[in-house]
């Protein structure tokens, strides 16, 4: 055969596409731990939302495209009174749960928030219930919402495991786009074949770059960049659902596939990796383990690798609050992610900036005892010198047992370790927090915190019924399960 023609011989679907689409068709969500965890995080990332929108940076992105437009049967925005088609709602939905960087996490060898996922599920579940109702049929639950939630939080975690795609460039919405495409083509109804051609059309597309969260560019895309990406895996869908042709090869074709193009460094020394190692590595089958040990922002809006640090900050304040101007050095131990991605010097150019940049995370607290969305904002930074005086004292460093445990399934720590030394000679103990209050670990602590702030979240939005209606309703495992979409969207309208 002449070697000027390429051998036309459609492949079958990569097999790590049939595992997620045979996962989210086929399993049975049965773990009380990961249906009561998914009710948690529903609270919490709503919560979140409704925040957000104290934030005019936020809300100016929300709303539809064509300003008057209206939608029968559109999905509600929480905490407004818009209603939009699903693809624009789950952008704006996608939009609130991110701006503060305040939603849960999972850290492995990739990043990611799995909650950004509820952007395209809880659109999506809203239009079709509203539609389903008018035509007098049964509509979506919100147990079918929590079971949503469980599997795309499984796809985005599993797949992060062992594969680093920060290490080739990538930003880990990629793995929002992948998640959120399996779970809301279900939901619209998807068949084995239709959900097959969605995934994979959700790794053709050009994937983000992760540039918008690193210096010198970190900036506000990344606060809705999951938004995008959720909203992206609802068109993919729709796409596939109105019989789009797929890409089988998508990750295995030589040259033109994902591996060859977007993944061919490896996670660990970005050499070339040999043929036939191009690919992703998926440790463990697909269940319920993501959700069940998911991590919780409870303390503070802030990049999930200064969870610790700032807690540690917050202890050591009472200690050093009078005595700023007198300290010579702060020694930060750290973890080898977070130096890789928010230690940095030099000027915060905007909120985004900072809560990004361990520096800052720590400084705040230990001059005031706290660390809030609003002290990320521009004005608050320039009151108050005295932070960035506190950064320039900073010394970061990494603790190698830090960094092991960081990657050991049984563990999983975040740890971070401060200690603060004065011009006199004396110092601080250092004080070491190796597990965040939204750890697994804490949970039986993390919880109670995790519901007063989704209560105070709420006040932010609501009159106190409301507040009162809503708060009953997310606690009670049973009924929320079996409330209909429709009337648990019918109460986040303001």
């Amino acid at each position: 055969m002449s070697s000027n023609v390429d051998l036309n011989q459609r492949p079958d679907y990569d097999p790590e596409l049939q595992a997620i689409a045979d996962y989210v068709l086929g399993y049975r969500v049965e773990s009380r731990e990961a249906l009561h965890t998914a009710r948690n995080c529903l609270m919490d990332t709503l919560g979140c939302g409704l925040l957000a929108l104290r934030f005019p940076e936020c809300t100016k992105h929300l709303g539809p495209l064509a300003e008057g437009t209206i939608v029968p049967a559109g999905a509600r925005v929480p905490g407004t009174q818009l209603r939009l088609d699903p693809v624009k709602a789950a952008w704006d939905i996608g939009c609130l749960i991110r701006w503060l960087d305040y939603n849960d996490t999972w850290l492995a060898a990739e990043w990611g928030h799995p909650s950004d996922n509820l952007g395209g599920i809880l659109a999506v579940a809203d239009y079709l219930s509203q539609r389903r109702l008018a035509r007098g049929e049964a509509p979506l639950t919100m147990r079918d919402v929590l079971e949503a939630m469980i599997m795309a939080h499984e796809v985005q975690g599993v797949l992060a495991l062992d594969n680093a795609f920060n290490r080739v460039g990538l930003d880990h919405v990629v793995l929002v786009k992948v998640a959120s495409t399996a779970v809301v083509a279900k939901l619209m109804g998807a068949n084995r074949a239709q959900l097959l051609s969605a995934l994979s059309h959700a790794f053709v597309d050009g994937q983000s770059l992760r540039t918008y969260r690193h210096a010198p560019n970190a900036g506000s895309r990344k606060s809705w960049a999951a938004g995008d990406a959720t909203s992206r895996a609802v068109r993919l869908a729709d796409i596939a659902l109105r019989g789009e042709m797929g890409v089988p090869g998508v990750l295995s074709a030589p040259q033109w596939g994902f591996y060859d193009v977007l993944f061919s460094k490896t996670n660990r020394d970005q050499k070339v990796k040999p043929e036939g190692e191009r690919q992703f590595r998926v440790p463990q089958a697909y269940g319920t383990y993501v959700m069940e040990n998911v991590l919780f922002k409870i303390s503070f809006p802030a990049e999930f690798h200064a969870q610790t640090a700032a807690e540690a900050a917050v202890l050591l304040h009472p200690q050093v609050r009078e005595r700023l101007d007198q300290i010579d050095r702060i020694v930060v131990t750290t973890h080898e992610s977070a130096i890789r991605i928010i230690s940095k010097v030099g000027e915060l150019a905007n909120p985004a900036d900072r809560d990004h940049c361990l520096q800052y995370m720590i400084a705040v607290p230990l001059a005031f005892g706290d660390l809030t969305a609003e002290h990320y904002e521009d004005g608050f930074h320039r009151r108050h010198p005295i932070i960035d005086a506190l950064r320039d004292r900073m010394e970061v460093k990494e603790d190698v047992r830090y960094t092991r445990e960081y990657l050991e399934p049984d563990k999983r720590s975040i740890a971070n370790a401060i200690q603060v030394f004065f011009k006199d000679g004396s110092s601080t103990e250092q004080v070491a927090v190796e597990y965040p209050l939204g750890h697994r670990r804490r949970r039986a602590e993390g919880i109670p915190k995790l519901e007063e702030k989704f209560r105070a979240n709420l006040a932010t939005r609501f009159p106190p019924g409301r507040c009162e209606t809503l708060d009953a309703l997310c606690r009670d495992q049973a009924r929320l399960e079996a409330t209909s979409v429709a009337t648990f969207m019918d109460l986040w309208v303001i």
